[in-house]
């Protein structure tokens, strides 16, 4: 009974540091999106409208980003469209695994890389790309979900990368 009592233990505990690994990224994972993202910004989701591809196979969703701060990239406008893949139209609904999914009036850090068939972006790296952003109610500070402060993340980045 004590051994499996360890033992379920022990899986929980690898569990919970696979979870936070993927919850935070570390500082190597920063510098390869710093260094592949063609775009990389600070912002607020204002719009989404999802639609299907041309043959009706497909659902994408047109997500809007008001550009609070560019890191990276020399994209002019004070907002961005990012295109992912999934979303709903009418009662048909689309998920895909591991691709971030956004919500109206969200802030985030994101890194993202020019489509190539259209004037769109999308997030580089699925998911990992996307890092969502809150104020810290005790200090009024922009942080990450897991409380890195933005400034410090946004010094990582601009460390790794020349515009």
């Amino acid at each position: 009974m004590k051994v499996k009592n360890f033992l379920l233990s022990a899986v929980l505990i690898l569990i919970g540091f696979s979870i936070t690994s993927f919850a935070q990224l570390n500082s190597s994972e920063i510098k390869v999106l710093s260094e592949k993202a063609d775009v990389i910004l600070t912002g607020k989701v204002t719009q989404q409208a999802s639609s299907w591809n041309e043959n009706k196979t497909r659902i994408y969703t047109r997500t809007t980003i008001q550009v609070e701060d560019y890191l990276k990239g020399n994209h002019n406008g004070n907002t961005i469209t990012v295109t992912s893949p999934g979303g709903e139209v009418g009662d048909i609904g689309e998920k895909y695994s591991h691709m971030p999914s956004f919500d109206n009036n969200e802030e985030l850090l994101v890194f993202l890389k020019k489509d190539t068939k259209s004037t769109d972006y999308h997030v580089l790296n699925g998911e990992d790309g996307k890092i969502n952003l809150i104020t810290d109610p005790k200090t009024g500070e922009t942080v990450t979900a897991s409380n890195v402060k933005i400034n410090a993340i946004k010094a990582q980045i601009k460390s790794y990368i020349t515009n």
